[in-house]
């Protein structure tokens, strides 16, 4: 058997189901901090509404955060390190200093899972509200510029054809239509409520 082989494939199951975890926990923070809209609903049964639904929100971040992402980042780490380990010309190949980009976006992926659980999640479980909703969605959108710049770093620095001056443009331009596309949905959904009053 090939190990380099096997623990690319293990690779990319990991940093697939890393990526899955870290959206999927996003959405279910954005969805937490919109239990505030139920409560302040003015039914007579909102704010038991509201408090049943932060729990269900609460557990399931945690379930996510643990059976999910975690051990979703320590696969893609083992496969990564396995490969890097069996063939270190990985350091050597390709477009000069391409590993280290990737690394350091990849490290950068463990410092926002970190600061989300530690900043974001734990506080918002126990009552707190460190970020709107509004700013939770544009959060939740932070992996899309790590899976975007990972990407093009792997296949093109790999192969030698990385342009590090076109990969941050690239990725400046995503995040740009990003962003834009995130304040086009918040303008349209508030359209909407005002419309429905």
């Amino acid at each position: 058997m090939d190990i380099i082989l096997f623990a690319k494939a293990l690779h990319v199951i990991g940093f697939i189901s890393w990526f899955a975890g870290l959206f999927f926990l996003g959405r279910l923070l954005v969805n937490h901090a919109e239990t505030d809209v139920v409560a302040e609903a003015g039914l007579p049964d909102s704010p038991l509404r509201a408090q049943i639904l932060r729990e269900e929100y609460s557990g399931m971040e945690g379930r996510v955060y643990k059976v999910i992402t975690t051990p979703a980042m320590m696969i893609t780490w083992t496969g990564g390190l396995i490969m890097v380990a069996a063939n270190p010309a990985y350091f050597v190949s390709g477009t000069p200093g391409w590993l280290a980009v990737k690394l350091t976006f990849v490290v950068s992926m463990v410092v926002y899972q970190l600061y989300t659980k530690y900043r974001i999640m734990l506080p918002m479980q126990a009552g707190e509200r460190p970020l709107s909703a509004w700013q939770l969605r544009l959060w939740n959108e932070v992996p899309t510029f790590f899976l975007v710049a990972i990407a093009f770093t792997a296949v093109y620095g790999k192969v030698g054809q990385l342009s590090y001056l076109y990969l941050g443009i690239g990725v400046l331009l995503f995040c740009l239509l990003i962003y834009r596309g995130a304040v086009a949905y918040r303008n349209r959904r508030a359209e909407s409520i005002r419309l429905e009053k």
